[in-house]
């Protein structure tokens, strides 16, 4: 008997010819190495927040308190405290402005205590400045005193406390003077003896 040949049977395939290795996709770039299904942990990276813009049209009356940024286009009647304050062109701000950063292009009325301080050619500015840096531009209008210090934020918080302190300290009272005391005057010999010779003279017309 004779076999058939294996001449057209196909042979095994090449190394060359095997499937390509599958690559791993790059994973987000908010997460850590490793994927939750193997165990690993992931990290969302915070995106700094935006800051808060109070619109041209709006006026408020009070203080404002934040630990952000803070941007004024329109007009506050009341004080500021922020992290990075920026003061439009159309800001006007009648009171205190407190900030570790403080850029004012409009116009603020009142004391400005800031760790820098920097007023371009469109500010106004009508107060007292206590700051740690300083810039102003040419052509910035500026009327009051300029007073550099290390911490201008802390001796704010200093003044406060001490006027707290004085306060609530009760006033204390002068003691009262000790009242003189009131002296008697005993009836003198004449008006005795007037009173003893009305009785003897009633007593005869009784």
């Amino acid at each position: 008997m004779f076999s058939k040949s294996r001449i057209n049977e196909p042979g095994p395939k090449a190394d060359s010819e095997k499937a390509p290795a599958r690559t791993p996709e790059p994973s987000p770039s908010f997460l850590r190495s490793g994927s939750p299904d193997s165990g690993g942990s992931t990290q969302v990276t915070k995106s700094k927040s935006a800051a808060s813009v109070l619109a041209a049209d709006l006026t408020v009356t009070g203080n404002l308190k934040t630990t952000g940024d803070v941007v004024i286009e329109g007009n506050i009647d009341g004080d500021i405290r922020a992290h990075l304050l920026t003061v439009g062109e159309t800001a006007t701000i009648r009171g205190e402005v407190v900030a570790d950063d403080i850029v004012i292009n409009g116009r603020v009325i009142g004391r400005v205590r800031g760790l820098k301080v920097r007023l371009t050619s469109s500010a106004q500015v009508e107060g007292d400045i206590i700051h740690k840096t300083i810039a102003i531009e040419s052509g910035a209008h500026f009327e009051g005193s300029v007073q550099r210090q290390d911490d201008p934020l802390q001796t704010n918080r200093d003044s406060g406390a001490t006027a707290a302190h004085a306060q609530s300290k009760p006033a204390t009272q002068a003691p009262a003077a000790a009242a003189a005391p009131v002296k008697t005057h005993e009836p003198s010999e004449t008006v005795r003896s007037a009173a003893e010779a009305k009785r003897s003279a009633e007593a005869k017309k009784a």
